[in-house]
């Protein structure tokens, strides 16, 4: 009797340590994880150890295979693939990181709007449903046919298409978020606390700010991940039709378009980005999907 009341009065633990016991359950959550830092600490302290410069041109080795001095081979030009791969890994993954936060932002903000204040919330969603219906791609390709030149004339050809690019992607991809984001506010918000909360006459901001967000944070989190992994593939099927970064500051889907006209020649200049994009996107994937179950009440109370 005495061990099983100390049972009941035994404090469950923090929510954060709740949150990774659950989160290690999930065998491929914690190898998406693996795959996905090794990723990050590869393209960013790996040209520290890998010192070639990615630009560097040696045409005596040009074509070639696999070797201690250049692990992924060369290209057509002699560049060294592996210090090509990593440099255009920052690209590619700053570009999803950014591009996600924006869409985050955007989505969070039509959500939380649209959930908690009736009267603008029809509004909020027949523009959302127009987003929904637009055909993204063509419209992707000719945001970036018009403003293309004057970003890069504005800010440079590499800061200029990073912005253009980060922006579309931003802009076209806030909507699965914000229709996530209004259901679950729509359920917070009747809750008895909330109601509480503002019968005392607290401020809407406030009440938004310190009960509504902190309720739906579970749900913009697994957008977050799954943001990533959609920006990373936007991002590269751009550059794969040429219309992302230039040739000379490379990312993973413009490797991919450069090489994809030597693939009898060479097949490994495809295949290692293409790998890396993979990878990335089936890691994150996986960190979402276990970051959704493990902020699942059900697998909480467990």
């Amino acid at each position: 009797m005495t061990d099983a009341i100390a049972t009941i009065e035994q404090p469950s633990g923090s929510f954060a340590g709740d949150l990774w016991r659950q989160f290690r359950a999930h065998p491929g959550g914690v190898a998406g994880l693996i795959v996905f830092a090794f990723i990050v600490i590869a393209v960013y302290l790996g040209p520290f150890i890998h010192t070639i410069d990615p630009n560097k041109i040696d045409i005596k080795a040009k074509n070639q295979g696999p070797s201690w001095v250049h692990p992924f081979g060369t290209d057509n030009l002699g560049h060294d693939m592996l210090a090509q791969v990593l440099a255009g890994g920052q690209i590619s993954l700053a570009v999803g990181i950014t591009a996600m936060l924006l869409a985050l932002l955007l989505g969070t903000l039509v959500g939380v709007l649209s959930g908690y204040f009736k009267r603008i919330d029809g509004m909020l969603m027949r523009i959302t449903d127009l987003f929904l219906a637009l055909p993204l791609l063509p419209l992707l390709l000719v945001i970036i046919m018009l403003f293309r030149d004057t970003l890069r004339a504005a800010f440079g050809p590499e800061t200029g298409i990073f912005i253009l690019i980060v922006f579309v992607i931003g802009v076209t991809s806030w909507m699965h978020t914000a229709r996530i984001v209004r259901g679950d506010v729509l359920a917070v918000k009747s809750q008895e606390f909330v109601l509480a909360a503002k019968a005392s006459g607290m401020w809407e901001y406030r009440v938004i700010l310190k009960h509504i967000l902190p309720n739906v944070m579970s749900s913009i989190m697994v957008s977050a991940t799954l943001g990533i992994a959609s920006a990373i593939i936007t991002e590269s099927a751009l550059s794969f039709l040429g219309l992302g970064f230039p040739s000379d500051f490379p990312t993973w889907g413009r490797l991919l378009f450069d090489g994809a006209n030597f693939l009898q020649i060479n097949p490994s200049r495809v295949l290692w980005p293409g790998l890396a994009i993979s990878l990335t996107v089936l890691s994150v994937n996986y960190i979402g999907d276990a970051i959704r179950d493990a902020l699942d009440p059900r697998m909480m109370k467990r």
